[in-house]
């Protein structure tokens, strides 16, 4: 029974993920624009960074979960796993959309001065020559981020689906045994412990030929 519901989890937390990888780096390439024209844009991206990091998930996920369908609009979701992805999405966008903003930044403008050199436009040398850069050096907090956010799929519980951690809870509370929860975080365990271990073995093969290189 936990183990079906934290299928459910995985299936939330891969959707998600995938819409914060691209919202986030939108809203970050939208903050660290240059063109004067694009002001608002740039404004209205640091607004929605500043706004969705300061309020708590948790509370994110309830006024989205229950204010959506408490407007009665036609064509709004009401789906409270759809309800719950959205919430996440929007808040740990906002903090992936940071950890990208620091990632392009840190990469020397020499090098963006360089790519226009060669006849690269803009957009060409930040596709080509800042953004894989800056992912390798923020693959580590990314990492976190998501970690963060496996866990964090378990507030969608206060919505109602029947999650890992929500079924290992009516379990619990039936028979006065906690050995359900533990059982949940266990499966939590095993997808985080490995997810890290992965990307800590990337980051060292990408150390050695800079290493190679310094000597």
């Amino acid at each position: 029974e936990i183990l079906r519901g934290f299928w459910l989890d995985v299936k939330l937390f891969v959707s998600v993920e995938i819409v914060v990888l691209i919202f986030g780096l939108v809203v970050a390439l939208c903050r660290t624009t240059r063109a004067a024209a694009l002001f608002p844009v740039r404004l209205l991206a640091a607004v929605y960074t500043d706004v969705m990091r300061g309020i708590p998930t948790i509370l994110v996920v309830y006024l989205i979960g229950f204010g959506i369908p408490a407007l009665a609009l036609p064509g709004l979701p009401t789906d409270p796993v759809v309800l719950g992805g959205i919430a996440l999405a929007l808040s740990y966008s906002a903090y992936v959309a940071e950890v990208y903003r620091a990632g392009i930044e840190s990469v020397h403008p020499s090098q963006r001065s360089a790519a226009l050199a060669i006849g690269l436009t803009n957009a060409q040398s930040m596709r080509h020559v800042i953004l894989p850069q800056a992912v390798r050096r923020v693959a580590p907090p990314l990492l976190n981020d998501f970690i963060s956010l496996q866990k964090d799929v378990a507030l969608v519980s206060i919505l109602g689906p029947l999650e890992a951690f929500r079924v290992a809870q009516i379990f619990a509370a039936q028979d006065f045994n906690y050995t359900p929860l533990i059982a949940a975080s266990l499966l939590y365990i095993a997808v985080t412990v490995p997810l890290a271990r992965i990307v800590d073995r990337m980051q060292a093969r990408g150390q050695v030929p800079a290493r190679g290189a310094v000597r």
